[in-house]
């Protein structure tokens, strides 16, 4: 669900979550923050906020991975992952990493079958 949401808004879905659109503002109250984020190791990752939403409720699945000022901003479930922030804007690649080895769990599950790389 989004809240804030224009009336012709598509939902991807997958992810039981409500979701505020812009709740740390417009795009001029952009910021950069370092978030530690569950599960990455080596410190907080820099974490590029532009318009950012904020998941305001989870289902029991999904699992809050990071916060900012006690609002949720990266958030997983399974193989899914979301988060608030541009982790490809920072240098730092580690949220990608997250990512490729969700992936590559994700693919192992499968078995045999699963699509070669």
């Amino acid at each position: 669900q989004i809240l804030d949401g224009r009336a012709d808004q598509k939902l991807v879905g997958g992810l039981d979550m409500t979701v505020r659109r812009n709740a740390f503002g417009r795009q001029i109250d952009s910021f950069e923050t370092e978030v530690a984020v569950d599960g990455i190791s080596g410190g907080p990752v820099h974490a590029v906020f532009i318009r950012a939403p904020v998941v305001e409720r989870t289902g029991e699945n999904v699992r809050v991975l990071a916060e900012v000022e006690g609002r949720s901003v990266a958030v997983s479930n399974g193989r899914l992952l979301a988060t608030a922030f541009h982790p490809e804007l920072s240098g730092d690649a580690r949220m990608h990493a997250m990512f490729v080895e969700m992936v590559l769990e994700a693919k192992s599950a499968l078995g045999p079958s699963a699509v070669k790389r």
